[in-house]
């Protein structure tokens, strides 16, 4: 019996772990093709941002109601579900004919993408007792980074050599293998609200929200953006007021009142998100447009971050089971900042192993931060939450990731406008590139304290139980 439950959780930290390892593959191969797409079709830098906002957005959007759906009606059928999805819209982005449909593409797979990290985590914590969680999250981060560093290398050198519409379509038989593999592994289902309502209006809401705050902002400074964000920031809190009232939410918020290590943990989380995702879309056009490297070498140098997360990633796990978590990772975010601050100062000529030392940097330090931070926040909740609490916590990172690109369009649009990056244009890009890591730097910097408030947070709680 003591063998079967080991091969099951064996097998279930297999299945998410893969899963775990396929979107951030994409994401980062994706990243190093942005130059050829953007030639292929003519994009400016402000359009080019939408090939991956798109699928943040609609990974957002439909994050917290895939956990809540996952509760109510299993997460293994939302979890197999979401792979199947993905390969799908993975093909249609192979054979996209125009860029709209191949934005409408990746936003199909960031709804795939939603509904294998949004039920994949809580089926690994599921199954793991509490001693062993801080490993299990290690290994599953870890194989985030293993995805993040293969895809700049992988991808370089598939962009080069065939083309970017085949880093979506060799994703195509690996996911149909998934489908024949993955029901074997997960056994059972994971359903801990089974027979509740699910809230249909306040998922309504809460969507669209979000796409009119997130839209909003990529349109700044129009005054048509500024009124989308007004309007966003109004749908988030008549969304928060339902929520409170209604019986059955789809975010639970009633359950994170007075959870201070909670709320912490994800504010830290989508500040370290805002402050880090853009930099590999900022270092893949500066190295192919300013330093003129081919795709291959561009994701050659783009892999040291990456390649440093996967590595230190399980120990940060480990650690983070015997060291506060609040300590490794606000260490990790004032490491980042620094990596940042470095960014800040790039020319026409960096030496390329300073931009590899800088990323080297970014990547210890994102390590620091990300497990011990997702064990605090999985810690701090009971078992019945571990899917709204899991989908909280994607939320913060995807809502981080696009506000970071959002950062980066507005940075584009005020300093650059809707033209192409050209020689005529390098000098007024690489002043965007600068200010937008300084940004960053700043940002970074200013949530360590939110990092470090949990502890104080913590205290204050109990002395008001008390």
């Amino acid at each position: 019996m003591m063998d079967d439950h080991a091969d099951h959780r064996k097998g279930v930290l297999l299945v998410t772990t893969l899963g775990s390892f396929l979107t951030p593959f994409m994401s980062s191969s994706v990243n190093v093709a942005l130059p050829a797409i953007a030639d292929e079709f003519g994009l400016d830098p402000i359009l080019l941002s939408w090939v991956g906002l798109s699928f943040l957005l609609s990974a957002a959007v439909f994050l917290v109601p895939v956990g809540r759906l996952g509760d109510i009606h299993g997460m293994k059928k939302l979890f197999l579900a979401g792979m199947a999805l993905y390969t799908v819209a993975s093909l249609g982005c192979g054979l996209s004919p125009s860029a709209p449909l191949l934005i409408v593409s990746r936003a199909l797979q960031g709804a795939g993408g939603a509904m294998l990290f949004g039920t994949g985590m809580p089926i690994l914590i599921s199954v793991y007792p509490p001693h062993e969680r801080g490993k299990v999250l290690g290994i599953n981060v870890a194989a985030v980074y293993v995805g993040l560093s293969m895809g700049p290398f992988v991808g370089g050198i598939i962009t080069q050599h065939v083309g970017w519409r085949a880093l979506f379509l060799w994703t195509v038989p690996i996911g149909l293998l998934f489908l024949v593999v993955a029901p074997r592994w997960l056994k059972g289902e994971w359903a801990v609200s089974r027979g509740d309502r699910f809230d249909a209006a306040g998922s309504a809401l809460y969507a669209g929200a979000l796409v009119a705050l997130m839209y909003g902002f990529s349109l700044l400074p129009a005054v048509s953006g500024a009124w989308l964000v007004a309007g966003g920031l109004a749908g988030f809190w008549v969304f928060f007021r339902w929520e409170l009232r209604t019986a059955h939410p789809v975010w639970n918020i009633r359950v994170f009142r007075g959870n201070f290590p909670f709320l912490f943990s994800n504010a830290s989380a989508f500040i370290n998100y805002s402050a880090t995702f853009g930099v590999t879309f900022l270092l893949s056009l500066y190295l192919q447009y300013v330093r003129h490297l081919n795709p291959q070498d561009a994701g050659t140098i783009l892999v040291a971050q990456p390649v440093v997360m996967a590595l230190f990633s399980p120990l940060a796990g480990r650690l983070s089971d015997r060291i506060p978590p609040r300590m490794m990772a606000s260490a990790g975010m004032a490491l980042t900042s620094v990596a940042l601050a470095f960014f800040a100062f790039l020319h026409e000529s960096t030496p390329h192993w300073q931009i590899v030392a800088g990323l080297i940097v970014l990547g210890l330090g994102f390590a620091l931060f990300s497990s011990p931070n997702t064990n605090a926040v999985m810690s701090s909740v009971e078992k019945q939450h571990y899917g709204i609490a899991s989908a909280t916590l994607g939320t913060m990172r995807l809502t981080g990731q696009m506000f970071s690109l959002g950062i980066v369009m507005l940075l584009f649009a005020v300093m650059m406008g809707p033209v192409h990056i050209q020689p005529g244009t390098q000098h007024l890009f690489l002043k965007t590139v600068r200010v937008a890591f300084l940004s960053f730097a700043l940002l970074c910097a200013a949530g360590v304290p939110a990092s470090l408030a949990r502890r104080r947070a913590r205290t204050e709680a109990r002395e008001i139980s008390v």
